[in-house]
C-alpha cells in the first residue's frame, strides 16, 4: 500500500523472518541474530511505524502482515520460518495463515486476544489522553520481569520513551474497539489456518485454561513455558531461544503437541 519498509538481510542457510513487538523495531532481534547467521539466512524487518520504516494509514495486524510478505518476497525468499515476538507473534501467525512457511515462532504473544483486552481496556482513556506515555510505561512494567541486563532495559525503555502514540493506538485499536468475543472469533479464524509447524514460547503466564484453548485451534502445536523468564525471554537467554527454535526448524513438518518448561 505504497508504505516503505526498512529491513536487514545476514547470514546464509534456510531463511527465518524476525518480527519485532510494539515500539520496537528490527535491531531488538540482534543478539539472536548473531548466534543464528552461520547457520540461517536471518531478516529483520521494521514494522510500518516502528524503526527506520515509513508510516502509514492503517496498523493493524494483517496490514503488518502484508509487510512481511513484502519483505519476503523482496528477499527472494521461499517458504522461510517466521519468528515473531510480542505485537510480532500475531503478525507471523496472520502471515502463516494465509502464505507458506516452513515454520512459526511465537514468542510470548497469547492469541486469545480477549484476556489482553481485559488487562489494556481499563487504561484505554490514559492511553488515548495526555496519560499515554505513563500508561505505556505501567503495560510493560509489569512484563518485563527483573532477569533483564540494565543495559537491555534502559534501550527498551527508550523505545517506549519514543513511542508515538498514533502509532501504538493504530496498532491496539481493534483490541480496545472490538467486543471480546469477537476479538476470540478473529482467533478462531486464523489457527485453524496455519498448518506449518507452530511453537508457542511464553515466560509469562499465559492464563487459566489458556493451552487447551490454543490446542483446539492448532492440535499440532508445541507448547512450552520459561516460567519466570518475563516478555523478553528470547533476550534474557538468547543461547537457550537459538537452541530451542534451531531443534524446532530442524525437527521438520512432525513437529508439535507436545509442552515442555
Amino acid at each position: 500500500d505504497g508504505v516503505s519498509i526498512h529491513y536487514q538481510d545476514t547470514g546464509s542457510g534456510p531463511p527465518v523472518v524476525f518480527v519485532h513487538g510494539i515500539t520496537d523495531n528490527g535491531t531488538d532481534w540482534d543478539p539472536v541474530v548473531e548466534r543464528m547467521i552461520s547457520t540461517n539466512r536471518c531478516v529483520t524487518l521494521d514494522l510500518r511505524g516502528h524503526g527506520a520504516s515509513g508510516d502509514a494509514s492503517d496498523y493493524g495486524a494483517i496490514a503488518m502482515a502484508q509487510d512481511v510478505a513484502a519483505v519476503v518476497r523482496d528477499a527472494g525468499l521461499d517458504a522461510p520460518t517466521v519468528i515473531g515476538h510480542s505485537l510480532g507473534g500475531v503478525v507471523v501467525s496472520a502471515y502463516a495463515a494465509q502464505a507458506p512457511v516452513h515454520a512459526v515462532v511465537n514468542v510470548d504473544q497469547p492469541l486469545r486476544f480477549s484476556d489482553f483486552a481485559a488487562g489494556l481496556t481499563p487504561l484505554a482513556d490514559a492511553l488515548r489522553g495526555d496519560g499515554f506515555h505513563d500508561a505505556l510505561r505501567m503495560i510493560f512494567a509489569s512484563m518485563e520481569g527483573d532477569r533483564l541486563t540494565p543495559d537491555l532495559s534502559t534501550r527498551l525503555e527508550a523505545h517506549r520513551r519514543a513511542a508515538r502514540q498514533e502509532v501504538v493506538l493504530g496498532v491496539w485499536d481493534l483490541v480496545l474497539s472490538t467486543p471480546p468475543a469477537e476479538l476470540d472469533a478473529l482467533a478462531s479464524r486464523i489457527g485453524p489456518a496455519i498448518t506449518a509447524p507452530y511453537l508457542s514460547l511464553h515466560g509469562l503466564p499465559t492464563g487459566d485454561g489458556y493451552e487447551q484453548w490454543l490446542r483446539a485451534l492448532m492440535p499440532h502445536v508445541q507448547f512450552e513455558e520459561w516460567p519466570g523468564y518475563g516478555h523478553y525471554l528470547h533476550l534474557v537467554d538468547p543461547d537457550r531461544f537459538v537452541v530451542t527454535v534451531g531443534a524446532f526448524i530442524t525437527a521438520g513438518p512432525g513437529v508439535g503437541a507436545e509442552r515442555k518448561s
